[in-house]
């Protein structure tokens, strides 16, 4: 993949492979039920009425219910206090009915995130933000992986192959997902560099890339130039944006774009992933998948049948 590459990319088709996931994670709850009477257990907390929160919450509700689990949805006002909220979290660590806890994020100003975090049992962590599933991650033995990482380098297996000494730069280093993202790309064999606003010459290292992966947060950083030829392209960013349009512009309407400016960049990567349409639909797969694990692992059930655990 390091050769000149010509025409357009290959599009990464993970509305496909969040299906497969989806539809493994369902098998696997139905085994869990049949032959063990466990029914895994989700638990998603919303405090606030952030409206993209709100659509991440109900979706993760709905597709978790399709698979088969027993899904909880908490939906707390804004005002909630640190303390409550805790409490709760706390209440759903008793739970045995409960097997992974999801706190949507971000949380309202005043709220301790971390401390938050700290409060979820690491095993029902499904979000894998907890410090100890962090630092197994980190020392190389993944426990419960943030969800939106490991769709990324399930894909990217899928896509390459063996990932074995390819140079992968990771743009961003967020908890959520560009340290666990480069830590799974490490644990891959890969040479990984992690770049970040302070980066010198952030164009010339990302062209170093057979892997780039843009978490960045910004609209359409990642321009065409700075990608190698044939590179795979993994763009994690969701951006609202307003419209060219003076007419949808002026009544306020925006459209969603990724970190990586599509069109130009699809002419030069090898494989590249859209926005919308893309990463995102694996990450409510794999948080289905984590329940898996994770109710699998609490009820001392390992068994080889459970092909996403």
């Amino acid at each position: 993949m390091t050769e000149s590459h010509g025409g357009e990319a290959r599009i990464i088709d993970f509305k496909a492979a969040a299906e497969r996931v989806r539809l493994e994670a369902a098998a696997d709850a139905g085994r869990l039920k049949a032959d063990h009477g466990v029914t895994p257990g989700l638990a998603v907390v919303l405090v606030g009425d952030d409206p993209a929160s709100q659509i991440y919450v109900n979706s993760k509700g709905e597709k978790s219910r399709e698979a088969g689990f027993h899904s909880v949805t908490h939906l707390l006002p804004a005002s909630t206090p640190q303390d409550q909220l805790i409490a709760l979290v706390h209440t759903l660590n008793a739970d045995p009915k409960i097997h992974g806890i999801l706190v949507q994020m971000p949380l309202p100003r005043g709220l301790d995130e971390q401390a938050v975090i700290a409060a979820i049992d690491p095993r029902k962590d499904v979000d894998g933000l907890h410090p100890i599933n962090a630092g197994l991650l980190g020392s190389g033995r993944p426990n419960l992986i943030p969800c939106t990482p490991l769709g990324c380098i399930l894909m990217l297996r899928e896509t390459l192959g063996d990932l074995s000494g390819l140079n992968a730069v990771v743009i961003g280093r967020s908890v959520l997902v560009g340290r666990p993202m480069a830590q799974l790309l490490l644990n891959d064999s890969c040479t990984v560099t992690i770049a970040h606003s302070k980066t010198r010459d952030l164009p010339a290292v990302c062209r170093q890339a057979d892997i780039l992966v843009a978490a960045v947060g910004r609209p359409q950083m990642v321009k065409a130039d700075w990608i190698k030829p044939g590179a795979a392209v993994i763009d994690v960013g969701i951006n609202r944006v307003p419209f060219r349009d003076p007419v949808k512009a002026a009544a306020g309407k925006t459209k969603v774009v990724g970190d990586v400016d599509f069109k130009p960049a699809s002419k030069v990567a090898g494989w590249i992933t859209p926005v919308p349409g893309g990463v995102g639909l694996m990450t409510v797969a794999c948080l289905l998948r984590n329940t898996i694990t994770a109710a699998s692992r609490i009820e001392g059930i390992y068994a080889d049948a459970l092909k996403s655990g």
